[in-house]
């Protein structure tokens, strides 16, 4: 397990790799920072942006698309150290003082969906929903509602099915979904795990060639490893206790890279913050960009 630098990030989310740039991007949502390192020089690069970014996703053209504070928006990444920001459309209705967007990927066919939160978490407002954006159709109507926490989302290697988790304390569910991959339309939400016996909270999540589910145990400090069938089949420790998302990269798609959070970090968690890579043996499905 190989931490990158001394990078610490009040909350580190939302990691992906490049690999048309052999480079793993991330974001600091409190920071209001996206990372890049080169994985070749090892050379870090980081952009500014004006609000908070929570979750990115590649475009063919080589920018990036973000959910955000106040909407999705297309992001360039130049040479001034400040993300050039343009919000796509409108931002969906419910999205009042407080709330802002959470976790987000595109499927398998290149559509980006991200969720909304109320971003006090304490609060305990169930008043999150996941959207789908297309160029063509904007931002959709809320797809899955009533959501505390968005988070989790991962389809299988097939694009078949989705997954999507809920974060929060009184939550801590991962559900499945049926997909389509033509209409880009999940059904029959069914529960695929109940983390509340184990241990973290169910966060960002990545999903292997064997279509098995890994998800961040947020507060349990640890990666698990679900089997299509819901079985936890593997556990791997880290040394931050609140992983935050994970991804898988590297020229092989063999890497994982693992995010935390710092924010709310106990006395003796002196890795909170901290970005890792590790080999766990097996390979990931490369990201589809979105098309853009």
């Amino acid at each position: 397990m190989d931490f990158v630098g001394d990078v610490r990030c009040s909350v580190g989310e939302s990691p992906l790799w490049c690999a048309r740039q052999a480079a793993w991007y991330w974001v600091d949502i409190a920071a209001m920072t996206i990372w890049r390192l080169d994985a070749a020089s090892g050379r870090l690069a980081s952009w500014q942006t004006t609000e908070k970014v929570a979750s990115i996703a590649l475009t063919e053209s080589g920018g990036l698309i973000a959910g955000m504070e106040s909407g999705i928006f297309s992001l360039e990444l130049g040479s001034s150290g400040m993300a050039a920001q343009r919000k796509l459309g409108a931002p969906p209705g419910g999205m009042g003082p407080g709330m802002r967007f959470n976790d987000g990927r595109c499927d398998r066919q290149g559509r980006f969906w991200s969720g909304t939160m109320f971003a006090d978490i304490a609060a305990n407002r169930p008043l999150g929903n996941l959207h789908r954006y297309t160029v063509r159709d904007g931002v959709s109507a809320p797809v899955v509602s009533g959501l505390l926490v968005q988070n989790g989302l991962a389809w299988s290697p097939d694009g078949r099915t989705m997954y999507l988790s809920d974060s929060h304390p009184q939550r801590q569910l991962v559900w499945a979904f049926d997909y389509d991959p033509d209409d880009g339309v999940p059904s029959g939400q069914r529960l695929f795990v109940d983390m509340q016996t184990l241990p973290g909270r169910p966060d960002g999540a990545a999903v292997d060639s064997d279509g098995c589910y890994w998800i961040c145990g947020n507060d349990g400090g640890c990666v698990l490893r679900f089997t299509p069938d819901g079985k936890l089949d593997r556990r791997v420790d880290v040394p931050m206790l609140k992983p935050s998302m994970c991804s898988f990269g590297g020229a092989g798609l063999d890497t994982l890279l693992v995010t935390s959070i710092a924010v709310g970090k106990t006395e003796g968690d002196v890795w909170a913050g901290a970005i890792v890579m590790l080999r766990p043996g097996v390979i990931g499905v490369a990201e589809t960009p979105f098309p853009a």
